[in-house]
């Protein structure tokens, strides 16, 4: 192949890349996407349960999000979007109480009753924060403390960032837990209740149909097809895959980015892919349970308590009915950790004989039986760590080799990983790489 043959090759078949080769393909270029697994979506990819898809690692969007609202647009599916009201709790000193609305809140006496209208009214005022560089420089929790107050930093907050970030905890940059506030705060009616959005058939289905609209737009996908090396030529850019090399006028690679200075470490300078190695990641475990009943009413409950090994419970069929699933009632117990962490390796059936007492002092009703099948999925790269000053740490979507970009989760900020950030990165790119190929063109 020559370089005329493919205006852009994206290493990478998950929301950001499928989102760029979307928007290049619709302006006419030559797109070939290269996705190692044999399925397209990245962390939103599926399996098969009874017959029916489930994402390996929960999903949805806020209401908020309009990149991948306007993505589902693009390809004429946002008639499969549906918005549903959840219901939320946290689990704390042996107890789960509600927190979906304001009066929950209120209701809410694990803290003295001025500290929840303390909590109430900071939460409302932390969303009027618009200059998020003016937090880079406090952690999460000195800004906390500040806003909330001790008592309820060491009951709504410590454990949830101890829970997510272990040891990096205390070095959190306020800008990540800033969002997380302005972000919950958009998708909420004005009774104070949440709505979430999904897509119909599950977000592998959604990444299916970005895929069609690719292919009819004259783009290629190739899976299960890995690349090894990236170099950039005066003829083009030059991508290694297990099937052969490939050339292109330009690349954009959305992997993680230890992978992305691996793909470049051979003809990148050697400051540059140190500076992709300077950001910090957890990986993520997520056990999934079927069972034949559900284990309460609630979609999504923080875990405030460090005894317990997961950071969340999701009762995915509290947001998704499961009649989409055979009737089965799905649960997902999730935990951040480093890949070393004994936890991370475990597999489906010890993850849920250490689970199974944790489960039960949650939910005192619950019984091994009620579960039809477990899974777990691990994912190394699932969370970069925003540390303070973490703006300092990111590259730009240029990289200094000609015509290859770089796109990925850690980039997104001051917002964090999430699908709609993912469609929202990965459409700058291709903007930038538009403007690259008609220079190469002219």
């Amino acid at each position: 192949m020559n370089a005329a043959d493919y205006d852009c090759i994206i290493v990478g078949g998950g929301f950001t890349g499928l989102s760029a080769a979307a928007d290049l393909a619709r302006n006419g270029a030559r797109v070939l996407v290269l996705e190692k697994d044999a399925a397209l979506g990245g962390l939103a990819s599926s399996f098969d349960v009874g017959g029916h898809e489930l994402e390996k690692f929960y999903h949805h969007w806020f209401t908020s999000d309009r990149h991948v609202g306007e993505l589902a647009t693009l390809i004429g599916a946002e008639d499969q979007i549906v918005t549903r009201a959840t219901r939320t709790g946290m689990y704390y000193a042996g107890a789960t109480f509600r927190l979906s609305t304001p009066l929950d809140l209120l209701q809410f006496d694990a803290i003295p009753f001025l500290d929840r209208v303390r909590t109430g009214l900071a939460t409302l005022a932390v969303r009027g924060v618009k200059d998020w560089r003016a937090l880079e420089s406090m952690s999460a929790k000195a800004w906390l403390i500040k806003w909330f107050g001790q008592r309820a930093y060491d009951v709504l907050w410590s454990p949830l960032l101890v829970g997510k970030f272990g040891r990096y905890a205390d070095d959190v940059s306020a800008v990540w837990i800033w969002n997380k506030l302005a972000l919950r705060g958009g998708s909420r009616g004005k009774g104070g209740g949440e709505a979430l959005a999904y897509f119909k058939g599950g977000f592998a289905r959604l990444a299916r149909e970005v895929g069609a609209y690719i292919e009819r737009r004259g783009g290629e996908i190739r899976l299960r097809t890995s690349a090894s090396a990236i170099h950039a030529t005066a003829g083009g850019v030059h991508v290694e895959t297990d099937a052969g090399a490939i050339t292109a006028r330009s690349v954009l690679v959305t992997t993680p980015l230890p992978q992305a200075a691996d793909l470049l470490g051979g003809a990148a300078p050697t400051a540059y892919t140190q500076k992709l190695r300077a950001i910090d990641y957890l990986g993520n475990v997520c056990l999934i349970l079927e069972l034949d009943r559900s284990l309460g009413d609630l979609y999504w409950i923080n875990v405030n308590d460090p005894s317990f090994p997961f950071v969340g419970i999701i009762e995915h069929t509290n947001f998704e009915p499961a009649s989409a699933y055979g009737g089965r009632h799905i649960v997902y117990l999730s935990k951040y950790l480093p890949t070393d962490d004994p936890l991370y390796s475990m597999s489906a059936d010890d993850m849920f004989a250490f689970a199974a007492p944790h489960i039960q002092r949650m939910f005192p009703q619950f019984e091994p039986a009620w579960v039809r099948q477990r899974h777990v999925w691990r994912a190394p790269y699932a969370q970069p760590v925003v540390v303070r000053r973490y703006s300092k740490l990111i590259p730009d979507t240029e990289t200094p080799l000609p015509g290859v970009y770089l796109a990925s989760m850690a980039q997104v900020y001051p917002e964090d990983r999430g699908t709609n950030y993912a469609v929202r990165e990965g459409r700058k790119a291709a903007g930038l790489i538009r403007r690259h190929i008609a220079e190469r063109r002219a």
